[in-house]
């Protein structure tokens, strides 16, 4: 009975994070009890879901807010996902990921200097990232430069070999790949449809509360994205934290681009820059976006999270209160969140939004543009209410015997790589009790070992 098993690890958690680690512990350690816990009756529900997120596979190329060292890490780690599906048969792989062109585009003068001294400083790490100019990106998007005055300065650099990913067929196939083994000496259990209420200490490990079953395991990992910082508060770890609560929403248009095409990045803003994709679930439209609005809740337009955001933001603290006035009083954040503020009014907003669409498609006018419902995750952002900063990236806390871990964006395209590290420290946990083969892992999809002096992916990692 599962109210007398004790198992090694529960993962709570099964979007792309959460499955990729219980694919790991269940193909490359020696752990014999593991179980997975979700609260919908599917894997890849919230931010997973293909219709919450980019669908893009970020290896750095055309993310002109990585850094040249972060890039070096998450090129190798998020190739590890297309690795993974090359390893399935063809059919599988084919409902996962999808070859497409990516391209990031410089307008005026200052960007057009910015992006030059990138691919001068990018230039070795992405081999096949190609330098366009006007004629060139005429060529390969014709619709950036129809209508355009050829006076203004642009510049792109692109790629052929980029990927767009259904991270929700990934979750599940990460699930499904973990239990089809059935000659393995041990116990891998999978329970969707259970949400957990509670998490509490207890002489073993962890007591795991459900509607139906309280669950106890020796160590805990929980990847909520969002809820893991609610949980963590719960057990008293991570009470400086709190997290401005951001909505990206999209339009669409008819299709007016072959492949993504991607704005440059303001640094200062954790969003991502307005950018254009062919939608894998949506033929022959264009999907533009993302805005982003302040909404208070955990998962996006469900509003039955308000109540837990509230109590994971710890808003009525003195501390968070000004932290916040201090992130937004930033001028440039200030005036970004205003203006989108505007794109999400209804009948309206496409007609301020469309020109941040014109700087890629001239020609695309506000009638173009329709709403896309339903579509658009939540990216919540933690802020240290002791330095009253922005804590951008992925976050990490570990506890005693437990993990709580944001994944943002690259969190996705990087699953499979976090999953190993968290595999990793959990053998910590166990103290030499199991194995995990982590060599074996990074040969099967990362193409031989990485430095494993590189131990994080712009991620803050708080040891409790």
């Amino acid at each position: 009975m599962i109210k007398d098993k004790i198992y090694d690890v529960i993962v709570i958690g099964g979007g792309v994070s959460g499955t990729a680690l219980f694919y790991a512990l269940s193909k490359y350690s020696t752990v014999k009890l593991i179980a997975i816990i979700e609260k919908y009756g599917s894997f890849g529900q919230v931010n997973s879901k293909w219709n919450n997120n980019s669908q893009t596979l970020h290896t750095g190329d055309i993310e002109t807010n990585y850094s040249l060292e972060k890039a070096s890490i998450v090129k190798p780690a998020s190739l590890m996902v297309s690795r993974y599906a090359s390893s399935l048969k063809e059919t599988k792989a084919n409902k996962i990921i999808f070859p497409v062109s990516k391209m990031v585009l410089a307008v005026g003068q200052r960007e057009v200097e910015v992006l030059e001294k990138r691919y001068l400083e990018f230039g070795t790490l992405y081999p096949d990232l190609k330098r366009l100019e006007y004629d060139e990106i005429a060529k390969i998007e014709p619709s950036i430069t129809k209508g355009r005055n050829r006076s203004e300065p642009i510049l792109a650099l692109s790629t052929q070999n980029g990927y767009a990913v259904d991270y929700e067929a990934l979750a599940k196939s990460f699930v499904k790949e973990a239990t089809v083994d059935k000659s393995l000496a041990r116990d891998i259990d999978v329970f969707p449809n259970t949400e957990v209420t509670q998490i509490s200490k207890n002489k073993n490990g962890y007591s795991i509360t459900t509607k139906h079953h309280v669950f106890k395991s020796k160590t805990v990992v929980v990847n909520t994205d969002a809820y893991s910082l609610y949980f963590a508060k719960s057990l008293g770890y991570g009470k400086e934290f709190s997290l401005i609560p951001v909505a990206g929403n999209f339009y669409f248009s008819k299709q007016m681009l072959n492949g993504k095409v991607y704005t440059m990045q303001d640094k200062k803003l954790p969003f991502a820059a307005v950018h254009g994709d062919p939608d894998i679930h949506v033929p022959n439209k264009t999907r533009w976006g993302p805005t982003a609005k302040m909404s208070p809740v955990l998962e996006s337009r469900n509003f039955s999270t308000i109540f837990d955001y509230f109590k994971s933001a710890s808003l009525f603290r003195f501390a968070t209160i000004k932290s916040f006035l201090v992130i937004l009083s930033d001028m440039t954040r200030f005036v970004f969140l205003l203006k989108n503020t505007l794109y999400d009014i209804p009948i309206l907003g496409k007609y301020f939004f469309v020109k941040n669409v014109q700087k890629i498609v001239p020609t695309i006018q506000a009638m173009d543009l329709k709403k896309a419902k339903g579509f658009g995750g939540m990216r919540l952002q933690r802020v240290d209410t002791k330095t009253h900063e922005l804590q951008l990236g992925e976050g990490k806390i570990i506890g005693n015997n437990i993990i709580f871990n944001m994944t943002p964006s690259p969190g996705a395209s990087v699953c499979l790589f976090n999953g190993m590290r968290d595999a990793e420290k959990l053998m910590e946990f166990f103290g030499g009790v199991y194995q995990f083969d982590k060599c074996k892992m990074e040969d099967d999809f990362g193409g031989g070992c990485f430095d494993h002096d590189k131990k994080v992916i712009s991620e803050n990692a708080y040891v409790s």
